[in-house]
């Protein structure tokens, strides 16, 4: 068996060894390198041809951030950012994921090694995927394409011409789900609707702690309004509500209004939030009314909800595999017939708005 080989970049000679000691426990991959600070880790990758590094983000000389914008402009390879559970931490974390980071783990603020070898699962659950995973080549400058859509930052594409969707906005809904590289993913679907869209629920497979600036990011970038569900919230049309780390988060009806449950409860699918949980919940009580769209992740999480999002007559939207940075997810709902139409990702919203009665030609970007 080919063993997956790892390089370990953190400025802590105690993670280094933990996580060296546990990627050499599996019996699928070995830690050949480990280095503690950016520089040497660009040594070590040029020499040891890693497949995945694990990556700190606050480093002496240059920070993980710093290293990891060249490392993907020039030799994009899977990386898996070892964060801190603090808000500066989640923020990093996601620009981190925009730069094309695969994923990331979470680290404890105190009881470091107990915690770190409590996650030793997670860890090399994470590297398996990132070693599979298909990893594009960063812009030149990597920064995102705008500052804000809300206050006119002109770099984002934004519609022309655009003819208001209308009534149908306040009886539809659209339910997207992802997990491993979704989160950039999910910014390009949101980035693209108009701010008269239908009310839009999400569930991205996240630790706690990390959705809030995940949905704050979202919000800067977009037309719509992107904000963490709210146990009980309606939901409103040119809305995005995204399922809060750590809770299962489902649609429910109030009179004649859809509201956001969001509550504790078991995992599901190893997941909380689950994507099933949602989906499923979808079906139920959005039934026709509703567009499914699975995005890129690992595993079968919301496959079988998302055929019985289709069999109440939802219309479902799958990303391909061309354009996942893991294909799991969207193969299973292929698989378990959920999809009504397969496409790659940047055509996704314009099939959305072209199906919501919208031409191609007021929404181009």
């Amino acid at each position: 068996m080919k063993k997956i080989r790892v390089v370990v970049v953190d400025d802590s000679a105690l993670v280094r060894g933990l996580l060296t000691e546990i990627i050499n426990r599996q019996k699928d991959m070995e830690c050949v390198g480990a280095a503690n600070d950016p520089l040497i880790a660009r040594e070590m990758i040029r020499e040891l041809n890693p497949d995945v590094i694990t990556l700190d983000i606050e480093m002496p000389k240059m920070d993980g951030i710093d290293f990891l914008a060249r490392l993907m402009r020039l030799r994009p390879m899977p990386v898996v950012m070892i964060s801190t559970l603090t808000e500066r931490g989640a923020e990093v974390t996601m620009r981190a994921l925009e730069l094309g980071a695969v994923d990331f783990v979470a680290k404890p603020r105190i009881g470091l090694a107990e915690g770190i070898n409590e996650l030793a699962t997670q860890i090399v659950e994470k590297v398996r995927i990132a070693a599979s995973a298909h990893i594009r080549r960063a812009t030149q400058t990597g920064l995102p394409t705008t500052t804000d859509a809300k206050t006119g930052g002109a770099a984002l594409p934004l519609r022309s011409e655009h003819v208001p969707i209308g009534r149908v906005s306040t009886e539809k809904l659209i339910c997207i789900g992802a997990s491993t590289g979704g989160t950039e993913a999910i910014k390009e679907i949101l980035t693209r609707m108009p701010a008269d869209s239908p009310g839009i629920v999400i569930t991205q497979h996240m630790p706690p702690g990390f959705t809030t600036s995940f949905a704050a990011r979202l919000n800067s970038l977009c037309q719509i309004t992107v904000q963490e569900a709210v146990n009980g919230e309606r939901i409103l049309p040119g809305h995005a509500y995204i399922a809060p780390g750590g809770k299962q988060f489902r649609v429910d009806k109030s009179g004649a209004n859809y509201v956001c449950i969001v509550e504790d409860g078991e995992l599901v699918n190893r997941h909380r939030p689950s994507v099933e949980v949602l989906f499923k919940s979808v079906a139920r009580v959005v039934g026709r009314n509703a567009f499914g769209v699975m995005l890129t992740g690992m595993g079968n999480d919301g496959a079988k909800a998302m055929k019985e999002m289709k069999d109440a007559g939802s219309y479902n939207y799958v990303q391909d595999e061309a354009s996942c940075i893991v294909f799991g997810m969207p193969r299973e709902a292929i698989l378990h017939g959920a999809a009504d139409e397969v496409l790659p990702l940047l055509g996704i919203a314009d099939a959305l708005l072209s199906k919501l009665g919208a031409t191609t030609d007021r929404y181009r970007v």
